[in-house]
């Protein structure tokens, strides 16, 4: 046994080791059950061997040091935890022989953990699962976790949307202040408000939707005028009837907007609101706030006005009867419209024609690309992915809240030079030296163009397009944007090829379009000021982000489910992404998207970076190319549909 000055010299040994040893401080950024990573704070990944990487969970904040590794590389070995991130998170509940754990569903994190039997709330083997960390591995080695609430299990229809709103924290329910403040609101609270809104009920609004849709945004009118036409575009004013920053705002701020998970979404305001008495349903007396615009012939918008108006939608027509329409051949519902209503609809038809001319030749214009439908049975699994085709109903609608949105962005710029903006800086800062190598070595003309600037970027896209290469150079271009974010001051749409733009045709189903009306309103005298501070917008940008995600995840859950089903005949379709491991194809029947990887095709292939292509001496595949491929597997882990190559010679 040792005395108390040999204890003493054992510490202070160890106290001089641990000072003479370099420590370093990161967070771990990938941990599986043979190894781990962790990115240092000087943003190098430092290697962490099995016995190591047992002791961490995704997130910790810990200090290690170098030592040396196996084949002689420098590993981390760890000296101090110094915060924990993970705290709760959702898995699915494993049963092996006697021992219970959960796998949890965390990027970078692939590790199960074992729940002790007082902490494991009944969970079924194949249960979904929330569940927070009862116990951290860092001494032990041996995490645990304790089961807070069950989800549901794997089987259970429905449970893909169940899991993505508990992963997301997303709620379903309403808070009881936001029922009471929507219960006290009526036909009567519309009437009430009447003689403050310029009525123009006797304007021939119709809205063109899918037959499906209750929560209906906007209407559409157009007329004549000797120097072009004159476009009112009607937006439901939710905003009018809701109390400033009252419970329900407060609610639609934090879902930021609707989520459209397939069958059965999730409204960001009540029904009674979003379905009823803010939505433009035909025959009934609405607010609205009017965008009033002078399209002139050429297209180009002339002068507009903001109207808080009072209007009465003619008829809620189809997207397919419109287009009907358009074609000579109108249906029933078509010939059932009064003759002002007809007349409305033929000059929205010559409106189409000049907004979208216009842009065409001074903007940019997205190509029109088919919409897949999910169709789901009784049991909420697939049944049926629908393929639909834009038509030319679709782009009226298109061009005219475009329309409307560019004067709201100008209205708001003109007024106080801030507001709430959608901005896009066009490509990526690290990816314009690709771009630039790009133009140099294939389209040498578009070389002296400036993609930095909005004239620049524009031009090069429209000089992409129409050139005759093989090399799909606008694609590849395209590949490489930023995402449009939301801001205070107006900065250019580089994507649209717009000097600034906003949102606000969509204020049942969005915040940022509803809280461009509040702006709005203020600007007319009509409303005070809303508040809104930095932290505000950073939490709804994330929210935005979580919805998409969220839908994201129970659509590609069951479309892995659904893959299985396309069994092994031969399938069209065309390369969306390229990298070094292979390709996507997305299908041309149903929208699924795949990856090829090149480990299962004959030869060794190279990447190039510049081009996109993946090519060896007999084969190369770039974007947009059509090739044919069939079903091969699902990779569960990693949720991707999985595909084969399918040699030109068969099928």
């Amino acid at each position: 046994m040792l005395n108390a000055d040999a204890l003493n010299q054992l510490k202070q040994l160890r106290s001089d080791i641990k000072a003479e040893k370099t420590l370093l401080d990161g967070t771990v950024k990938r941990v599986t059950g043979r190894f781990g990573f962790v990115a240092l704070d000087d943003g190098q990944d430092v290697y962490l061997p099995q016995e190591e990487a047992q002791r961490v969970l995704i997130g910790d904040r810990v200090r290690l040091s170098l030592v040396e590794g196996g084949q002689g590389r420098p590993a981390g070995e760890l000296e101090s935890l110094e915060s924990q991130n993970l705290a709760t998170f959702i898995g699915q509940y494993q049963v092996r022989g006697k021992g219970h754990f959960v796998a949890p569903d965390i990027n970078g994190f692939s590790r199960w953990l074992f729940v002790p039997p007082k902490q494991r709330a009944d969970a079924r083997d194949g249960d979904y699962v929330h569940c927070r960390v009862s116990r951290h591995p860092f001494r032990s080695g041996n995490a645990q976790a304790e089961i807070l609430e069950v989800i549901g299990h794997a089987t259970e229809p429905g449970i893909e949307r169940s899991y993505a709103m508990a992963k997301y924290a997303l709620r379903e329910d309403w808070p009881e202040p936001v029922e009471k403040e929507v219960a006290a609101l009526s036909e009567e609270s519309i009437n009430e408000l009447a003689s403050t809104r310029t009525d123009l009920s006797d304007r021939e609004f119709v809205t063109i939707d899918a037959p499906s849709t209750q929560d209906m945004d906007d209407a559409v009118h157009a007329s004549t005028r000797d120097d072009g036409w004159l476009l009112s575009v009607a937006i439901a004013d939710p905003a009018a009837l809701l109390p400033e920053d009252g419970a329900t705002e407060l609610e639609a701020r934090q879902r930021a907007s609707a989520a459209y998970f397939p069958g059965q979404p999730r409204t960001m305001l009540p029904s009674q609101i979003s379905q009823n008495l803010g939505s433009l349903v035909p025959g009934a007396q609405r607010l609205a706030l009017v965008c009033e615009i002078h399209v002139q012939p050429d297209g180009a918008l002339g002068n507009y006005r903001f109207i808080p108006a009072l209007i009465r939608s003619r008829a809620k027509l189809s997207y397919d009867a419109v287009a009907k329409l358009f074609e000579g051949t109108p249906d029933d519902d078509i010939r059932a419209l009064d003759q002002g209503t007809s007349a409305s609809l033929a000059q929205l038809r010559d409106v189409l024609e000049a907004l979208r001319g216009w842009r065409e030749r001074h903007a940019l214009v997205n190509e029109d690309r088919p919409d897949y439908r999910l169709k789901l049975n009784e049991a909420r699994k697939i049944r049926t992915i629908e393929k639909r085709h834009q038509t030319p109903a679709h782009r009226l609608i298109e061009e005219c809240m475009i329309a409307a949105n560019r004067c709201a962005a100008d209205f708001l710029s003109s007024q106080a030079g801030s507001g709430l903006f959608i901005t896009h800086g066009g490509i990526r800062p690290e990816k314009i030296e690709s771009v630039q190598q790009l133009l140099q070595q294939h389209c040498p003309e578009l070389a002296e163009l400036d993609p930095n600037t909005p004239e620049g970027f524009a031009a090069l896209v429209r000089g992409a397009s129409a050139l005759e290469t093989e090399l799909p150079v606008k694609a590849i271009v395209m590949r490489q944007l930023e995402r449009a974010e939301l801001a205070t001051k107006a900065a250019p749409h580089q994507g649209m090829g717009l000097p600034l733009y906003t949102t606000m045709t969509s204020p049942l189903r969005k915040y940022s379009d509803y809280f461009v009306h509040r702006l709005i309103r203020h600007h007319l005298g009509i409303a005070p000021p809303p508040e809104w501070t930095p932290e505000v917008l950073s939490a709804l940008q994330e929210s935005q982000w979580q919805l998409r995600q969220a839908v994201n995840e129970m659509e590609q859950s069951l479309k892995c489910q659904f893959a299985p089903s396309l069994g092994s005949e031969p399938m069209k379709g065309q390369i969306v992404q390229v990298n070094a491991g292979g390709f996507q194809v997305r299908l041309d029947d149903t929208g699924l998207v795949g990856f090829v990887s090149a480990r299962d095709m004959e030869g060794k292939f190279s990447f190039d970076p510049v081009t996109h292509r993946l090519s060896n001496a007999e084969q190369t595949f770039q974007l947009e190319q059509t090739v044919k491929v069939r079903f091969r597997e699902v990779d569960q882990e990693r949720r991707q549909i999985r595909f084969d190559l399918v040699p030109d010679d068969e099928g």
